[in-house]
């Protein structure tokens, strides 16, 4: 069956017109019960009093004697078929002549209860008014024992049959009128958002990578419209992880294809510093020590990249290294120590030591440090400050003299592809948080403005880590 056709039955706003009908009809129900059995209470009762009133025109008739004629207006007008009254010294009986010899059926109105009265209620409708009854009401004549009357149930049962009928036509009408009106209101209020939200998920699950035609966010401030904005929020999120995942997965196939030849490149260049470095002159001494250990670390990249994966780091191999000789390091790397127009300085102590994996603590602050040398321009200063903690955690902060970093760009710093440099890939920064993390550590923006920005990290020691 097309996902767009579905019975009427399945959809939600039939349901819940269904189920608003239901109810009231269950309501309706339960009215109904109470309502009848009083209903034939009245009638009866209305029975003994027009009885009572024609006990007192036989009463004040000659010896109690009335003619048949008047005898069976008086029965006519009471509606029953005979009446007997008994008083403290007498009683009274009209339609002795014409009282069945048989009555099927005999009721006590004298001290009733609601569920003997529902019972009755619908024994009258049960049997079809095909009986006669004898009833036993209170009476109102003072000195009045007794009040009897028999009658045929007929009339009872037309009447309550009718009521019933009405009752129900009633109810219909009701469970139809409140339906309507439930119905129109749930699907302002229920329906039509939860179609919006129904087809925008579809639609994000046939094409999640496609850019919906934008409209106006909801500003409703019930669950209804937190749903809606919430999910507007994390399908434009997904969307931009699905495409940073896209870029990722680009890069890592480049990576792979120019592999290979770059390794052969790098063993050509290893192969040359390998050369400088049997030259006998001081320059050219300290300028080969420089190229090989950047040849080297490239090489030891490319064969590590090739064996985790694209994207993966290789687990630390940590040890206690000097700090103060990677910051060196670095700096000579970025060529910052022979710089006459930029300042690097670093409050590093010469026995302060790190445990971590030296490669990849080298990457981290050589991340750090190209991007602070950047975003200066061929001027500017750059400070590495370090210090120790008790358990041998080593606290590091890098800071620059920049322009500091905008607002709108620092929720995803650390986010790969969202750099805040023109040209810049935003892998550097990207590539410290998941090193410092595979070594337990945290890194993080500690402050940023016009006169520079700091990030900071920690690497915990080798008891902490244990």
């Amino acid at each position: 069956m097309p996902e767009h056709y579905r019975p009427f039955t399945s959809s939600l706003r039939s349901r819940l017109l269904i189920l608003t009908f239901i109810f009231v009809m269950g309501v309706s129900v339960v009215v109904y019960l109470p309502s009848i059995a009083t209903f034939r209470q009245d009638y009866i009762e209305t029975r003994l009093e027009n009885a009572q009133i024609a006990v007192l025109a036989l009463e004040e008739a000659p010896g109690n004697m009335v003619s048949p004629a008047l005898e069976q207006r008086l029965l006519s007008q009471s509606g029953v078929i005979a009446i007997i009254v008994r008083r403290e010294d007498k009683s009274l009986v009209l339609g002795f002549d014409v009282m069945p010899d048989e009555v099927n059926a005999t009721f006590d109105l004298r001290n009733p209860s609601l569920g003997m009265l529902i019972m009755d209620a619908f024994d009258t409708l049960e049997n079809g008014g095909n009986r006669v009854i004898r009833v036993i009401g209170d009476p109102m004549l003072p000195g009045t024992r007794l009040l009897e009357v028999t009658m045929d149930e007929a009339g009872l049962y037309r009447a309550l049959a009718n009521y019933s009928n009405n009752v129900l036509v009633l109810a219909i009408l009701t469970s139809l009128f409140t339906g309507i009106l439930v119905y129109l209101a749930l699907h302002w209020l229920l329906v039509r958002p939860m179609r919006r939200v129904k087809d925008r998920i579809v639609a994000f699950r046939r094409k999640p990578e496609a850019v919906p035609k934008r409209s106006r966010e909801s500003r409703r401030p019930d669950e209804i419209g937190l749903i809606e904005r919430e999910l507007v929020r994390m399908q434009d999120e997904f969307r931009q992880n699905l495409k940073q995942k896209s870029h990722l997965a680009a890069l890592g196939e480049a990576v792979a294809k120019i592999n290979h030849d770059l390794r052969n490149i790098l063993a050509t260049a290893q192969l040359a510093s390998d050369a400088l470095q049997r030259v006998d002159h001081p320059g050219v001494q300290k300028v080969s020590r420089r190229l090989v250990s950047a040849v080297s670390r490239a090489v030891a990249l490319c064969e590590s990249t090739m064996r985790h994966g694209k994207a993966d780091d290789p687990l630390p191999e940590k040890r206690w290294v000097s700090l103060a000789d990677v910051v060196r390091d670095v700096a000579m790397s970025l060529g910052l120590m022979d710089d006459e127009n930029f300042t690097f300085e670093f409050g590093v102590a010469e026995d302060l030591r790190i445990y971590a994996d030296p490669e990849q603590l080298h990457r981290v602050l050589l991340n750090l440090c190209r991007n602070a040398h950047e975003v200066q321009g061929p001027s500017g200063r750059i400070e590495v400050n370090a210090m120790a903690d008790d358990d041998g955690t080593v606290h590091v902060r890098v800071r620059d003299g920049g322009p500091g970093i905008p607002e709108h760009v620092r929720p995803s710093l650390f986010k790969a592809f969202s750099s805040a440099r023109a040209g810049g890939t935003g892998l550097g920064l990207a590539t410290a948080r998941d090193i410092v993390l595979a070594h337990g550590g945290q890194i993080g923006l500690e402050d940023t403005g016009p006169e520079g920005t700091t990030f900071a990290f920690c690497i915990p020691g080798e008891e902490a880590e244990d």
